[in-house]
């Protein structure tokens, strides 16, 4: 292992397990916050097989974004947070995304045709970094990488299909807000402080993002849809607009809560967790509206 600036900032301790629930006993709200990409807890394993020093790791992280829901949290909404790095396993990928080429045991032939991402390193496990190379020394076995799945990704999602399934029985509808970060836009995407996804209409009713954007423009925050990050397989695997389970990626700007080298909170982000709960606490009042309206 490579010593360097980022060892002190990875935690090698784990957690009781790979992700932590919050507010799910009893639900008081038709709304699911997901943090999938936050995750800190570097196993030994995955440190021991680095080709690259642990800092660029970094870079797959939406640093310190589970603290961006800690008021939604404190406010009794519902929430799901990933403990393992996206670097271990990316709850955002299929998990047929993968390089065969990074894996001993799996062939290409195994797998669907490699997507953009897998080809561009980011799969379900990412095999490599643009302007860095590969990241693993060793090929990771294909026992170990199943192990990973059916531990970390699957259970992952099961849990979001069934609260968010528990939500529509009890309320009539359900929304799941899955939030990420982004590194401050270049200038030919215009600039946005939050950009939300989803997926051109196809994850959530026009009336929670056309809300979600004017919400955000009222609160004096620069917020852009779908261009460029328009959600992805979270909310593809999760939404179902007929049966009103909707879903929004909220991508936050590091900047707008992150220290200059982004690596620590700034004094910036309590106002933008506030945001992020006001705005949850907008959209559970949309649908109580819309069903008060129903029954009227």
């Amino acid at each position: 292992m490579k010593n360097d600036t980022a060892d002190n900032l990875m935690h090698n301790e784990s957690p009781d397990g790979p992700f932590s629930h919050h507010n799910i006993d009893i639900l008081k709200f038709p709304l699911l916050i997901s943090v999938p990409h936050a995750g800190r807890v570097y196993p030994q394993e995955l440190m021991d097989n680095l080709a690259v020093p642990a800092a660029h790791l970094l870079r797959l992280e939406d640093r310190y974004a589970d603290r961006l829901v800690s008021a939604a949290i404190d406010s009794g909404f519902p929430t799901i947070i990933a403990h393992r790095p996206r670097a271990w396993i990316d709850l955002n990928r299929n998990r047929a995304e993968i390089d065969a080429d990074m894996v001993d045991g799996l062939t290409a032939s195994q797998l669907p045709t490699p997507s953009r991402k897998v080809r561009g390193g980011l799969g379900v496990i990412p095999s490599r970094l643009h302007g860095v190379g590969n990241l693993w020394r060793k090929k990771w076995q294909w026992d170990d990488v199943s192990r990973r799945l059916d531990s970390c990704h699957e259970p992952y999602h099961r849990s979001i299909r069934q609260i968010t399934e528990q939500m529509r029985l009890k309320f009539g509808c359900a929304i799941l807000l899955d939030i990420h970060s982004m590194p401050p836009l270049e200038e030919e995407h215009g600039q946005a402080d939050i950009v939300i996804g989803d997926r051109f209409g196809r994850s959530a009713g026009s009336r929670y993002s056309e809300l979600a954007l004017a919400f955000f423009e009222k609160s004096g925050v620069k917020a852009r849809l779908n261009h460029p990050y328009a959600g992805g397989y979270i909310l593809e695997r999760h939404s179902n607009v007929d049966k009103d389970i909707h879903a929004l990626q909220l991508e936050v700007d590091r900047s707008a809560y992150l220290d200059v080298d982004f690596r620590e909170p700034s004094t910036h982000l309590p106002i933008m967790a506030d945001h992020i709960v006001n705005l949850a606490a907008r959209l559970v009042d949309q649908i109580n509206n819309q069903f008060l309206l129903a029954a009227e």
